[in-house]
């Protein structure tokens, strides 16, 4: 295997880590599903209208899967600088595309990180340079979770589809298959993407056709077949645009940006332990050899 192509981690998944991320994924999928598992008489339906807000708190939880990082000792100054450079670049990155049309150009780079340098650094890209780019663009709402929640697994599956054996034998072998997969991720990615973020406001959207609308307290069944339906009526429309640019932007750059970001990655030496010399005794080291 080709060393420019070799995969590294830049923030490895410890213990304290995966548990981290396992309780923030577990909140996640409540916040998402709750629509399906809800009983009419449960508080989620009763205050459904305040159901945003509350799931709004779901946000210091994925904080602290950031802190666990640093906890585990696999977060180090070089690896929040490229973090902090990733980061950067996905929310200069969003207000360009504005979301018309579902052109988002931010996927590929969140896709493209998470799957060169590991799946527990994808889960932290996804979740911060969201988090950023909401600050950049006044972007932060009930909705800023959600996104956050996606994108942090989108990030984490990058990281975990790189460590398939059969595509890690791809790399420096057949390079473009390697890129064929993450094209593909990206393009089920970003329609994986539209039709989750759905579920943040189709629970509470208004005068819609009973065959789309949630319906409290129906069967799982049911509920999910309207939301299916929602999604496809109202939004392939953008989530197609955006898996056709986010799988175009990795096929036509991935493999240049994969180069640059294993490269980075390898020459901060991310898993090499610092250690440090005594200066007293370098001074004797070099008395004893002088003449």
């Amino acid at each position: 295997m080709s060393t420019l192509t070799r995969t590294s981690r830049a923030i490895p998944i410890g213990a304290r880590s995966a548990i981290a991320i396992a309780l923030a994924s577990a909140l996640g999928i409540v916040a998402f599903g709750w629509p399906f598992l809800a009983t009419p008489g449960s508080t989620l339906v009763a205050h459904s209208g305040d159901a945003p807000l509350i799931f709004a708190l779901f946000l210091p939880v994925i904080l602290v899967v950031v802190l666990a990082q640093f906890a585990d000792g696999a977060m180090d100054a070089k690896s929040i600088a490229l973090l902090g450079v990733l980061s950067a670049v996905i929310a200069a990155l969003r207000p360009l595309g504005t979301g018309v049309a579902g052109i988002e150009p931010i996927w590929a780079i969140l896709i493209l990180g998470g799957f060169a340098l590991g799946p527990g650094f994808g889960f932290v890209l996804g979740a911060v340079s969201l988090l950023a780019s909401a600050l950049v663009t006044g972007g932060v709402g009930p909705w800023l979770p959600f996104q956050m929640f996606a994108a942090a697994w989108i990030g984490l599956g990058a990281g975990l589809l790189a460590q398939l054996p059969i595509v890690r034998r791809w790399a420096g072998i057949h390079p473009w298959r390697e890129i064929a997969a993450v094209a593909a991720y990206a393009a089920l990615a970003s329609v994986a993407y539209g039709f989750a973020l759905n579920l943040w406001f189709w629970p509470f959207t208004v005068d819609l056709a009973p065959l789309i609308a949630f319906s409290p307290g129906a069967p799982v069944a049911e509920n999910l077949l309207s939301w299916l339906r929602f999604s496809l009526i109202t939004s392939l429309g953008f989530d197609i645009p955006r898996a056709l640019l986010a799988a175009g932007l990795v096929i036509v750059a991935g493999r240049g940006i994969l180069i640059a970001l294993r490269r980075a990655s390898r020459r901060a030496a991310f898993d090499v332990p610092v250690s440090f010399e005594s200066s007293l005794q370098h001074d004797g080291a070099t008395k004893a050899t002088t003449p």
